[in-house]
Parts: C-alpha cells; sequence; structure tokens
C-alpha cells in the first residue's frame, strides 16, 4: 500500500482526488469528518459522505481537550464559562477559520451560552505558539501536542471534549462532568469512490475490526497517541457520520461568517 499524505484546501484536494477515483478498490481515502463533514458545512465543497462509499470507522480521535495559556489565569472549563458570561468577547478562542476547531468553537459557545473572540491563528503549531506568547486564551489541540506544557505549567487543560473520559489523558474531567452538555468526538474515517465493489467495502471493514483486537495494536493507541481502541463496522459508521453531519449543519451560519 502506498499512502500519499495530501495537504492543501483543508483536506477537500484528497477527497476530491478519491472521489474521482477509478472505482477499483486501489484507491482508499483515510481522513476525519472535518474533511468529510465541515467542509461541506463551510462550502469548501459541494458533495458530502454520500458521494462515497465509507467502509468503517476505524478510530475516534478522543485526545482533543481544550486547552488554556498560563497568562489567561484560566483553571477549568467552569470558570472559562464565568469569566466568558461577565466579559463577553474578551476570552480569545484561537483557531483555523472554516476548520474543525473552529466549529468545536462555535458549539462550545452555543452550548455554553458565552461569546469569545474567535481569531484565525492557523495551525496546530501556531495555536501552541499563540498560546505559550499569550496571543490567544483558549484552543481546542490534541493532548499529545500539549502534554509537556501541562507538565510545566504553560498551558492549563480546562477539559476533554470527548463524551466520556479518555483514561489516558490522566485526570482532566470532560467538559460534560463540568457541567456542559457538550462533546465533539472526531471519527476517522475509511471509503472508497462512490460504486465500489461491496465486497471490497465488506473486506475492508472487516479488516478494521479484526485489527481493533489485535492487543499490539491497543498497546501501540496507548503509547504512541493516548488513545483507546474504538471501531465502528460499515452500517454504524454511516450512521455515527449522518448524525454527525445533521448536527454540524445546524451551525452552518455561523461556520460562514
Amino acid at each position: 500500500m502506498i499512502i500519499t499524505n495530501m495537504g492543501g484546501g483543508g483536506g477537500s484536494v484528497a477527497t476530491s482526488q478519491v472521489k474521482n477515483s477509478a472505482t477499483d478498490g486501489n484507491t482508499i481515502l483515510f481522513t476525519h469528518t472535518g474533511p468529510m463533514i465541515v467542509n461541506e458545512v463551510a462550502g469548501l465543497v459541494d458533495y458530502g459522505y454520500d458521494a462515497f462509499d465509507v467502509a468503517a470507522i476505524p478510530a475516534v480521535d478522543k485526545g482533543v481537550i481544550l486547552v488554556a495559556s498560563k497568562q489567561s489565569g484560566l483553571t477549568d472549563a467552569s470558570d472559562l464559562v464565568a469569566k466568558a458570561k461577565a466579559t463577553p468577547g474578551e476570552i480569545v478562542f484561537g483557531t483555523e477559520l472554516g476548520g474543525y476547531s473552529h466549529l468545536q468553537g462555535l458549539m462550545l459557545m452555543d452550548q455554553a451560552g458565552i461569546d469569545m473572540k474567535v481569531v484565525d491563528v492557523g495551525s496546530a503549531a501556531e495555536k501552541v505558539t499563540n498560546l505559550l506568547g499569550g496571543r490567544i486564551d483558549v484552543a481546542a489541540i490534541s493532548y499529545g501536542t500539549i502534554q509537556d506544557y501541562l507538565k510545566t505549567g504553560d498551558m492549563v487543560a480546562l477539559g476533554q471534549f470527548s463524551a466520556e473520559r479518555n483514561e489516558y489523558l490522566g485526570d482532566i474531567k470532560t467538559l460534560n462532568e463540568q457541567g456542559l452538555e457538550f462533546a465533539m468526538d472526531k471519527p476517522y474515517i475509511i471509503a472508497f469512490p462512490k460504486g465500489t465493489d461491496a465486497k471490497i467495502i465488506e473486506k475492508m471493514s472487516s479488516i478494521a475490526k479484526q485489527i481493533s483486537t489485535d492487543p499490539d495494536y491497543a498497546k501501540d493507541l496507548e503509547t504512541g497517541f493516548k488513545q483507546p481502541v474504538t471501531v465502528y463496522e460499515t452500517a454504524d459508521a454511516i450512521q455515527i457520520i449522518k448524525e454527525t453531519r445533521d448536527e454540524f449543519f445546524k451551525f452552518q451560519d455561523l461556520l460562514k461568517k
């Protein structure tokens, strides 16, 4: 298998490439709900998940956390909500406009009933730089990217975005546990060009399920990515993607602003 990391357009270059490829099973898309759903919601592409044959959700990223800069003085999600309500629009949320974390911020503000100033700072690396410099107050970033800064106290973990606590992230509470009825996991997706032989889709789904039972795979996920094993075969994967899309589209107008 040849792996091609295809950047550009928030993942839309890759999805477009696979969508327009031959249906012979030799071209596979590995992506997440950002390129697959958020790009459609944001109007970056004119197609959605139903332009592909989804095989499985082989993993779910449960390592994204809401993190604050040391300079912000924020201590947890409850503190964020209280201060944001006291000073609307003053807390700065750094993101990449039109991207997955932008939607996370919008949904968080909606669910918590708060208003933060959303600024475009770019990629995860740029979020880290801006957090350390105190130019932004909060951001949504994968735990592995900033775990060292949490240990040194340069950043503060406010909460996990996952619906259930990821035990590999230590004692960081979920936003739900802190009184916010909000969760946003990030499923990864394996898909093929529309019209691919159903037997190929079925085979890939079974492979994903088989790999999930391998103890070595589970160990690699834990040590390398701080992630638990999660897999959904075709029917369940499609249902999850559909429900996620329906939820994301509620925020389409805000995402396009």
